[in-house]
């Protein structure tokens, strides 16, 4: 189903159904108006079941969301992935996949929160007036990833900035320290992640100058903040063939 069904309602697959995501997914898409709930997918369910979609929804787990995406790109299903865990090397699978399925689109989004979308933007216009930045992300002790996709996705973007202004290396004086302690380095930017129980998703930006600090925070206290993100995701992709990652570009920011 790659055409754009136009006036007729999206049928919209979740994979992941039954996850904590996936149900607020299925709860979210059973509220908007234009679309139309179609097959529900976990595990041990057959993923061929989605061709009788035009959008799949996909937070299944890292271990399968490749293998997930594919069946969908192969069976003519525009995809909306909300699942982390993406790397280069998986990118190009499904960017080599798409291009022998050119009307397809896929949208891998590391977040699908309004808020912390623009916290990406501000982040990466601020990072060039400032000497120092640093990420950090928070979330709750059941996540598997760390550091997560949007705060590897952020430092990213404040790295690409940085280099593109010839901002020098952020300065970091550090000879001794304890494994892990600086966090991770993500191009050059430092990432740090916390897991505590009661938290949901959490991200800041620490931005430092000569006598002052830029702090930009981003707070989920529900699953439900990222459901307008994945509707809009869902409405648009069938206008996006090929792959884009980051929402920010279905957004007229």
């Amino acid at each position: 189903m790659t055409e754009p069904p136009g006036s007729v309602p999206l049928t919209v697959a979740v994979i992941g159904a039954k996850g904590r995501m996936g149900q607020s997914v299925v709860a979210a898409v059973e509220a908007a108006d234009g679309l139309t709930l179609g097959p529900l997918i976990d595990i041990g369910d057959d993923v061929a079941a989605v061709s009788a979609a035009d959008v799949a929804v996909v937070f299944s787990v890292p271990d399968t969301v490749v293998e997930h995406v594919l069946a969908c790109v192969r069976a003519g299903v525009h995809t909306v992935v909300g699942t982390t865990g993406w790397d280069a090397e998986r990118l190009e699978t499904v960017r080599a996949e798409l291009s022998e399925h050119p009307g397809v689109g896929v949208l891998i989004a590391p977040n699908f929160a309004l808020g912390a979308v623009l916290l990406m933007r501000f982040a990466a216009a601020a990072a060039p007036l400032f000497e120092s930045v640093e990420v950090v992300e928070l979330h709750h002790p059941d996540k598997v990833d760390a550091p997560s996709g949007t705060a590897r996705h952020t430092a990213q973007q404040i790295a690409a900035a940085r280099a593109a202004a010839g901002c020098p290396p952020v300065p970091d004086a550090t000879t001794t320290s304890l494994d892990g302690a600086r966090g991770a380095d993500v191009d050059g930017i430092r990432v740090h992640a916390v897991r505590l129980r009661g938290l949901v998703a959490h991200e800041e930006v620490l931005l430092g100058g000569p006598g002052e600090q830029l702090t930009l925070r981003h707070d989920s206290f529900d699953r439900k903040s990222f459901m307008p993100g994945v509707i809009l995701g869902v409405r648009r992709v069938v206008t996006r063939p090929g792959l884009t990652v980051g929402l920010e570009h279905y957004l007229e920011l």
